[in-house]
């Protein structure tokens, strides 16, 4: 982006830090939907996110280095450069991975085709003015509870033009005729909500024939560095708002396990180009391997001053602690009422509101998106998401108690 195109305006840091996470995060999920969907209009709103991130990081590089009148305020003030800087990183690395599919840069065919039935469909869809939905909030369609969709972004264009986008929406956001909906979830179930929606009907890309042999063992792999670099850029901000070395460590962990996993995604990668007759489609597989490399990268710069013993200036945790969620680490003791009891039957969700969205288990590695037959055995290590008294409530169900400051 030409940054010639930006003026300064007197924006809030904190509110820039806060758009910048909520984007960030919503811009993995989108990119690496792109290249598992084979979705050019995904990979056309990934690059369109991109652009936004690109002038927020200089409103918020503009706003900080106003704020700067004297030595102490510049050593105050670096470490949210360095956030800012991260927040950036990881935007560009999503928008390479966009555009594997939106430049064409090379991918085996098939792709969809191999991935596993229980992947949830993620696609993009314009509000028609006859829309049912149209003038509702998400709480009165209720689409999670009867769908199984969620809506986990909308855009839509402000009166001056420009185009707005809510990364977060919560139940009392409103759909209005117009909105472009990202909605994620089953594939029956995207396809009542987006002919709801557009009034047209979903059609459901097709797929070639796979030409690699243990292309569903690549998919696999796509599937798994998305969900580790989410939950690493999860952690990271998680790390900066609780000030939580735990915290911070388990995304130092993650980052190694991101760069084994990128070594052996690679290495797959060069023993599958001898068995194609084109070698040259899988050239997008490299770039995905290396912008995975990225995001690990950038979440951990984000949490390495908490590694380091550098308290996290107050704007950044106020950013991160805009949301009404909070990101914990638990560990599990032995002797606690859910220790050796799956995370079903003890209704974890149901009766916290905590989500656990990892379990790291001693001589196992990393659990991603646990489901609800995982077990905690003691001494295993949960990350979860949920309400501050959600929190505190499951902590003293794991035995480690968890406390807030007032």
């Amino acid at each position: 982006m030409d940054p010639s195109g930006v003026e300064y305006e007197p924006v809030s840091v904190k509110a820039v830090l806060s758009e910048m996470k909520d984007t960030a995060e919503l811009l993995i999920d989108l990119s690496f939907s792109a290249v598992l969907l084979e979705s050019e209009p995904l990979a056309h709103e990934v690059l369109n996110l991109e652009a936004r991130m690109d002038r927020l990081h200089l409103q918020g590089r503009m706003s900080l280095l106003m704020a700067a009148r004297s030595p102490e305020d510049a050593e105050q003030l670096a470490p949210v450069l360095g956030v800012l800087a991260a927040a950036e990183k990881i935007s560009n690395a999503a928008g390479d991975v966009a555009k594997i599919v939106d430049e064409n840069i090379g991918l085996p065919g098939a792709i969809r085709g191999a991935l596993p039935e229980a992947i949830e469909l993620l696609v993009r869809a314009s509000v028609a003015d006859d829309s049912p939905y149209t003038a509702q909030t998400l709480a009165e369609l209720n689409l999670e509870t009867e769908t199984g969709v969620r809506v986990i972004g909308i855009r839509r264009s402000a009166p001056t033009g420009k185009q707005q986008w809510l990364a977060n929406p919560d139940a009392t956001s409103t759909i209005q005729a117009g909105d472009t909906l990202l909605l994620r979830g089953p594939e029956t179930g995207v396809e009542a909500v987006y002919e709801a929606v557009t009034g047209d009907s979903y059609a459901t890309p097709t797929s070639d024939v796979d030409p690699i042999d243990d292309l569903g063992r690549a998919v696999d792999t796509i599937i798994l560095m998305k969900d580790m670099s989410e939950l690493a850029v999860d952690l990271a901000y998680g790390s900066v708002l609780l000030e939580s070395v735990g915290v911070a460590e388990e995304v130092d962990e993650l980052e190694m396990e991101v760069d084994s996993l990128q070594s052996r995604f690679e290495a797959w990668t060069l023993r599958a180009a001898a068995r194609v007759d084109d070698p040259i489609k899988l050239r997008g597989l490299v770039h995905l391997a290396s912008a995975t490399e990225v995001i690990s990268d950038a979440a951990l710069e984000i949490s390495e001053g908490i590694l380091r013993g550098i308290d996290a200036h107050p704007v950044v945790a106020a950013a991160v602690e805009e949301s009404d969620e909070v990101i914990m680490r638990y560990s599990v003791d032995a002797t606690a009422p859910l220790a050796g009891t799956s995370i079903g039957e003890a209704e974890i969700q149901t009766d916290t509101g905590m989500r656990i969205i990892a379990v790291r288990r001693a001589g196992s590695g990393w659990i991603i998106q646990p489901g609800s037959t995982t077990v905690l055995h003691g001494e295993d290590i949960f990350i979860a998401k949920g309400t501050r008294a959600g929190a505190e409530r499951l902590g003293r169900l794991v035995g480690d108690p968890q406390t807030f400051a007032e």
